[in-house]
């Protein structure tokens, strides 16, 4: 049982920081990793074995990025620094 929660965190982890390191902006990567986080807990509450959750990290990671690459396209058409500073 210890072995597999270990593997399940350890694709949990691998397939946050890989999701991670293909976004480009900085709401991009919270959303990725979060998004992966997120979708390894659904899927691993679901299905219950490490196939399950590597598919929910997967899923989840896509569905974040895409909505911290739409956050990072409207902060830049309302030209926003991403520490929030307006830009004049």
């Amino acid at each position: 049982m210890l072995k597999t929660r270990t593997w399940i965190s350890a694709a949990a982890i691998g397939a946050a920081a890989l999701m991670a390191g293909c976004a480009a902006g900085p709401n991009q990567q919270l959303g990725a990793g979060v998004g992966a986080l997120g979708g390894a807990v659904v899927g691993n509450a679901i299905g219950g074995n490490t196939a399950a959750t590597v598919g929910g990290a997967a899923i989840g990671g896509l569905v974040g990025n895409e909505v911290g690459r739409q956050r990072d396209q409207q902060n830049y058409n309302n030209q926003y620094y991403p520490d929030g500073r307006r830009r004049y």
